[in-house]
């Protein structure tokens, strides 16, 4: 069984067709979002440290950590600002970290002082980004994100995007880096602009878990791109996706209902031992409050029995 190891300082995670779907939250990223942008480029990390413990509360297994803020040269300024942000977030959660950076300065900044074993965010199929992420995957021992596009862009073809995902571990392989710490991006197309996108993706990880024997991820919103009530869509996919074989997604873990889902599929794929995780999350199906101690009376044991009272209450009455 592939088996993907990510780790913090203090926190061993494993990525894999029999554990618990992991959640890499995508908070920490000023793609998109001006102030925060701002905020990190003047040297204030408030929102940045907000947003890391918010999604540790929620659920997040992983945070995925990008500094890439719009600037006159990225090779510059990106590599000291993500070393800064990874250096305030690790020291602030216990929970292992992707280094999420387009530019190769940067993440070989971050692997020198990321604690533990983190992801790499990410390698492409082009050949310059081969040359130059795979030595540093080998050379740190960390797992990498592999997206399925190269030279030619990306494919609406899910065929030539399985043909670069293999050819990506190949390539890996060349440098003595193992299938199990390739994580397959097999990228997520808008629903809203190919209406085939969720059937291709899931002919894809099918593929990828049975062919390739990959662990999997993808950016999650991706799917509902363009639509209105997104979450309504990205709530859906998540137990498709999971169901053909998806073991991670980077996704905001601070929406109730997309969490919701991933904690019920969890307990459907038999990955949450006993439904613990869902007691503890979710008693009389009102969330718990972040952090807050589970109540005495709620334990497996005593779900299991008032279960049983229920179950031949239904079938006298019944």
């Amino acid at each position: 069984m592939t088996r993907t190891v990510v780790a913090s300082a203090t926190k061993e995670i494993v990525i894999g067709f029999d554990q618990p779907f992991c959640v890499i939250g995508e908070r920490i990223n000023p793609t998109g979002r001006k102030k925060l942008a701002a905020e990190m480029i003047e040297g204030n990390f408030d929102t940045v440290i907000r947003d890391a413990l918010a999604q540790v509360a929620a659920g997040a297994t992983m945070l995925d950590v990008n500094a890439g803020v719009t600037a006159v040269d990225p090779n510059r300024t990106e590599p000291p600002l993500l070393v800064q942000t990874l250096e305030i977030v690790q020291n602030l959660v216990d929970v292992p970290l992707s280094i999420d950076s387009s530019v190769t300065a940067a993440i070989e900044a971050g692997l020198q002082v990321a604690k533990g074993r983190p992801l790499v965010n990410s390698v492409t199929g082009e050949e310059e980004k081969l040359e130059a992420i795979l030595p540093l995957v080998k050379k740190y021992n960390v797992p990498v994100v592999a997206i399925s596009n190269d030279e030619t862009g990306i494919s609406e073809d899910p065929d030539v995007r399985f043909a670069v995902a293999k050819k990506i571990v190949e390539r890996a392989a060349d440098y003595g880096i193992p299938a199990c710490d390739i994580v397959v991006d097999p990228l997520v197309m808008p629903i809203g602009a190919m209406g085939s996108a969720g059937q291709q993706v899931f002919r894809l990880l099918r593929r990828l878990r049975e062919e390739l024997k990959v662990n999997t991820t993808c950016g999650l919103s991706n799917i509902s791109f363009g639509l209105p009530h997104r979450h309504g869509i990205n709530a859906a996919f998540i137990p498709m996706v999971i169901a053909s074989g998806m073991t991670s997604a980077i996704m905001n873990p601070c929406r109730p209902q997309e969490m919701e889902m991933v904690r019920a599929a969890n307990v459907l794929a038999g990955h949450d031992a006993n439904c613990q995780d869902w007691i503890m999350a979710y008693r009389d199906h009102v969330p718990a409050a972040a952090g807050a101690p589970v109540p005495a009376d709620v334990s497996v044991s005593g779900a299991r029995r008032r279960g049983g009272r229920e179950a031949r209450r239904r079938q006298i009455t019944g």
